[in-house]
C-alpha cells in the first residue's frame, strides 16, 4: 500500500483557528457578539456600489487594486506604491511571515496576541515565540528581551485583540528604535479607527525606517468583514516582496468596489465610532455595577473576567441567543470577549447577564 503525502511537521502542530459562533436555535433572535463585527451593517454607499457592480461579475478584478490604493494614499498621505492590498489582513500576515521567515527562524509576538500570528509562523515552518505581557498589555521590554538573532518578525496588534489594550505612540517608537534592523516590525492596527487616545498612533510615521509595516482592515470600522479586504503600508522594498508572492487577483472585485464606496461614506464611519465608544463606556459601567471585571478596551469589544464559571455563563447567554467568544484558545479560560453591538443589543446583554448571575 502506498503511503499518503506527508505535510511538514510544523503544519500538523497547528491548532486550526475557530471563529466565533454565528448561529442560534431555529426561530431565536440572534445577537452575534462573538467576532467583533460591525454593529450597524455595511455602509449604505458600499451596498449601493455592490448592487450596481453585480452585472460585471464575469470580469476579473484589477489585480493591482489601482484605484483603491490611490484613494487610500490620498486619504492617509501615503505613496500608493507603498500600499499592498490583501484578502483581509489575515492574508497579509501570512504573506509577510512566509516571505521573511522559515525553518530555523522565529516569529515573535506578545502573550495574548492574535491567534493568527502563531498559525502563520508554524505554516511557514518558523517557530512562534511569545513574550509575557504585563496586566494584559504588551510589554515592550519583554518583547525586546525575547529578540534573538533568529527573530525575523515581531507582530504587534495595537489595539490588541482580544484584550483591547493599547500601547502609546511613544512606546511603539521605543520598540522600533531598539529593534535590530533585521527584524520586521508588523503593527496590526485593525481597530485603530476606534481609538480616541491622543497619545496613540497606528504607526505610519515609523514605516520610513524600512523595517515597519502597518496593517489595516475594512472588517471592523467599515463593517465589510464578508468581502475580505485588508491593506498594508510598507517600505518600498517590502511592498515589492509582497507583490511578488501574492496571488495575481487576490482581492475580489466586489471587495474593491465596496471599499472605495465605504471610504466615501464619512458619515457612516463617524457614526460607527461615536456610537461604539459611547455604548462601550455605558456597557463597561453596567458590568462594573454587577461586580464583574471588564478590562480597558480601545476596540469594538470588551474582555470580561467571569472566573471559573465563564463557560457556564457563555452557554447560558447562548440559550438567550447571545453569542460571545470563549477565550480558552488564548489561555484566558476565565474570560469572555463581548463585541459591542447597538445600544439595544447591549441593553439586552446587560439585563440577561443580570438574570444569569442571579
Amino acid at each position: 500500500m502506498c503511503s499518503a503525502p506527508t505535510p511538514r511537521p510544523s503544519v500538523m502542530s497547528i491548532a486550526p483557528y475557530i471563529g466565533g459562533e454565528a448561529k442560534a436555535l431555529p426561530g431565536q433572535k440572534l445577537y452575534r457578539l462573538a467576532s467583533n463585527e460591525g454593529a450597524y451593517g455595511p455602509p449604505p454607499k458600499a451596498l449601493d456600489a455592490i448592487r450596481a457592480a453585480l452585472p460585471e461579475l464575469h470580469r476579473y478584478p484589477d489585480g493591482n487594486c489601482t484605484e483603491l490604493r490611490a484613494k487610500l494614499g490620498q486619504l492617509h498621505g501615503i505613496d500608493p506604491a507603498q500600499i499592498v492590498c490583501g484578502a483581509g489582513s489575515d492574508e497579509l500576515i501570512g504573506l509577510l511571515v512566509r516571505a521573511y521567515a522559515g525553518a530555523g527562524d522565529e516569529v515573535l509576538y506578545s502573550q495574548y496576541g492574535f491567534l493568527m500570528y502563531g498559525i502563520a509562523a508554524k505554516a511557514a515552518g518558523a517557530t512562534p515565540i511569545q513574550a509575557l505581557e504585563r496586566n494584559l498589555t504588551a510589554d515592550v521590554d519583554a518583547l525586546l528581551a525575547a529578540v534573538t538573532p533568529r527573530t525575523k518578525l515581531l507582530l504587534l496588534a495595537n489595539p490588541n485583540n482580544p484584550t483591547g489594550s493599547l500601547l502609546s505612540r511613544t512606546e511603539v517608537a521605543r520598540l522600533q528604535a531598539s529593534l535590530p534592523s533585521h527584524v520586521l516590525l508588523v503593527l496590526d492596527a485593525a481597530y485603530c479607527e476606534f481609538v480616541d487616545d491622543t497619545g496613540y498612533s497606528a504607526g505610519d510615521e515609523l514605516v520610513r525606517h524600512g523595517n515597519v509595516v502597518v496593517l489595516r482592515t475594512f472588517s471592523k470600522i467599515y463593517a465589510l468583514a464578508g468581502p475580505r479586504l485588508g491593506w498594508a503600508h510598507c517600505p518600498p522594498e517590502v511592498a515589492d516582496v509582497l507583490n511578488r508572492i501574492r496571488g495575481p487577483f487576490n482581492v475580489a472585485s466586489l471587495a474593491q468596489i465596496a471599499a472605495l464606496a465605504a471610504l466615501e461614506d464619512h458619515a457612516f464611519v463617524a457614526h460607527a465610532k461615536q456610537q461604539n465608544n459611547a455604548v462601550r463606556a455605558s456597557f463597561v459601567a453596567s458590568l462594573a455595577v454587577m461586580g464583574l471585571k471588564p478590562y480597558p478596551s480601545a476596540g469594538n469589544f470588551v474582555l470580561v473576567e467571569f472566573g471559573p464559571k465563564a463557560e457556564e455563563i457563555r452557554l447560558k447567554l447562548k440559550d438567550h441567543g447571545i453569542l460571545v467568544r470563549q477565550m480558552g484558545a488564548y489561555q484566558l479560560p476565565t474570560c469572555l470577549r463581548i463585541t459591542i453591538g447597538t445600544a439595544d443589543d447591549m441593553a439586552f446583554v446587560t439585563s440577561t447577564l443580570q438574570q444569569v448571575l442571579a
